[in-house]
């Protein structure tokens, strides 16, 4: 079964794999942000949290 969600940066069709689990981050094919799986029932994806860089610490 083919998944499919909206990009909350561009708006268009993402399409999710079967195997898609909970905190998995994705691409957006079209505008190319990160985004996160935060949810699967109801499938839903948020633009995925920036990395910080730990400069070592």
């Amino acid at each position: 079964m083919v998944k499919k969600v909206e990009c909350p940066e561009c708006g268009s069709e993402v399409t999710l794999s079967d195997g898609v689990v909970e905190n998995e981050i994705l691409d957006c094919s079209t505008c190319g942000v990160e985004l996160e799986v935060v949810s699967l029932k109801p499938l839903k994806v948020e633009l995925a949290p920036e990395e910080e860089e730990d400069w070592g610490e």
